[in-house]
């Protein structure tokens, strides 16, 4: 009986084997797709980032062309409103 008990433990042991080699398996194959997962979102968001501040300086871009008026602009004075110095002259 000992023979028989001997080849029962060679068996269980070689199963072991065999499951813990293919749960490994499978591990790393989900690793695996979780890793593509990630480094396919983490460019995803790069590009998006990117598009932000192309949009960002687009939109400054935007506001320093309409935004800065003539040096003299913002000095004048309304044409119906008189000048301090016409008054006193």
């Amino acid at each position: 009986m000992d023979g028989h008990d001997s080849e029962d433990s060679k068996q269980s042991t070689a199963d072991m084997s065999v499951y813990v080699q293919n749960l490994l398996q499978q591990m790393q194959s989900r690793f695996q797709v979780m890793s593509d997962s990630i480094v396919t979102k983490i460019d995803e968001m790069g590009s998006r980032v990117t598009e932000l501040e192309q949009s960002i300086n687009d939109l400054k871009a935007e506001m320093g062309a309409e935004g800065s008026p003539p040096p003299l602009a913002p000095f004048k004075s309304k044409p119906d409103e008189p000048k301090p110095d016409e008054d006193s002259a």
